[in-house]
């Protein structure tokens, strides 16, 4: 779980730095652009404009996802888990870092909202932690 969750801190730190570096639109292929934008909430750019009570709420989540991680079973619910726990610190890293505090997003498919990799790993994991609960499998040990 901590190696996932280190190396998606890692790979998101360097392609939110190569995306700073971006100077407009850049069409990758289809749909899919890059595409720099800031956002000073969280997802969707909800509580847009409340960047000290977003880092407080999202670290108070971050560290129950943690509690309740470090129980995890291994396999699945540790991938899960620790996709989970590397997107929201990459994403907390990144709005405690900035000046202003916000998220580097540079995603663009569609019409769809601009997003980062530290936002796919956490859909990632949220996705494979509802797998494995919809299978019947605990999460955690005990």
């Amino acid at each position: 779980m901590a190696t996932i969750a280190v190396a998606v801190v890692a790979a998101d730190a360097v392609t939110k730095a190569w995306a700073r570096t971006l100077t407009g639109p850049r069409h990758v292929l289809g749909p899919l652009w890059w595409r720099l934008q800031y956002n000073e909430g969280v997802s969707f750019s909800w509580a847009s404009g409340g960047s000290a009570g977003v880092t407080v709420l999202t670290t108070i989540v971050a560290l129950a996802v943690v509690a309740v991680a470090l129980r995890s079973r291994t396999g699945a619910p540790a991938a899960g888990f620790g996709l989970l726990i590397g997107g929201g610190v990459a994403n907390s890293v990144d709005r405690l870092t900035g000046t202003p505090h916000r998220v580097t997003d540079f995603v663009s498919v569609g019409s769809f909202p601009v997003f980062n990799l530290a936002d796919v790993a956490v859909t990632a994991g949220f996705l494979v932690l509802l797998v494995v609960v919809l299978r019947g499998e605990r999460l955690t040990v005990r």
